[in-house]
């Protein structure tokens, strides 16, 4: 792939970074990233990878833009109350920049189909905002060897981690199963920080860039946490459990299950 002169320019900032180069936003322009739940997380990090010049991009929601979305899912506008996510979402997208091809998915991430759409792309970013989706994302990921970005928010808190299947600890190490229906609230019931969806998706959108062209330090085997009133971050670190029921050294689980469906909270997830 040979950029042309109007690329050049659009890319230019980022060209000029030694670990980017011309190289590097070709391989940019050539990836395929899929972004899983096109809302507070998956918004900033769609627009950031669009940005940047990431020449693919698969968008999975089945949702509709809500009024009660807007404090924190930048990528939707007040007319687009009432339409498809996915839909609005690739509008943005094609207006920001036209080198990026958008394949769209209005669809619910389920065992069923969820291995054949992850396979086609490079990096799966995970912007799901229940345990359900995130555990059959983790395992799907895990049995197509793609790698993947976590991330959740509640209330003030973040937290994100990078996994590269059998080679880093899974969201199972850390975490093992699903929580109880109805033990912990969801965002709506505990209610979230706006700018706290941008914090972390953007960082998400980060480690997909830096996956693709090889470069720094991705957030493997560490569990990045934010906490937005105190400006603490920490990064604690997570080893590959011998004993996960997925990546261990003796799995139990060798197929997709589907969870029933609980809400994500990071309190019942860290503690």
């Amino acid at each position: 792939m040979t950029l042309s002169d109007v690329q050049i320019e659009r890319y230019s900032r980022q060209i000029l970074l030694e670990e980017v180069g011309g190289t590097g936003q070709e391989r940019l322009l050539g990836a395929k990233v899929l972004i899983i739940g096109i809302g507070g997380l998956g918004s900033p990090a769609a627009l950031y990878l669009a940005a940047a010049g990431v020449g693919t991009l698969g968008l999975m929601d089945a949702d509709s833009v809500d009024l009660s979305n807007l404090q924190r899912q930048v990528m939707h506008h007040t007319p687009d109350v009432g339409r498809d996510k996915v839909v609005c979402a690739a509008e943005k997208i094609h207006a920001m920049n036209p080198d990026v091809s958008v394949n769209t998915y209005t669809q619910w991430a389920v065992a069923d189909t969820i291995r054949q759409v992850i396979r086609q792309y490079d990096f799966v970013i995970d912007g799901t905002d229940n345990f359900a989706a995130k555990f059959l994302i983790n395992d799907a990921c895990y049995f197509e060897r793609k790698p993947l970005s976590h991330g959740g928010i509640l209330r003030f808190d973040g937290q994100l981690m990078t996994i590269l299947p059998g080679r880093s600890a899974c969201y199972r190490c850390v975490f093992d199963a699903p929580p109880p229906a109805d033990a912990v609230p969801s965002c709506a019931q505990a209610g979230v920080l706006g700018v706290l969806a941008g914090v972390i998706g953007t960082l998400q959108a980060t480690e997909a860039i830096k996956t693709i062209l090889g470069i720094g330090d991705l957030l493997t085997d560490c569990l990045l946490t934010y906490n937005a009133l105190t400006m603490q971050v920490r990064k604690v670190s997570v080893n590959r459990n011998l004993r996960c029921r997925l990546c261990g050294d003796t799995p139990t689980l060798t197929s997709l299950v589907d969870h029933d469906q609980t809400v994500c909270d990071l309190k019942g997830a860290q503690s």
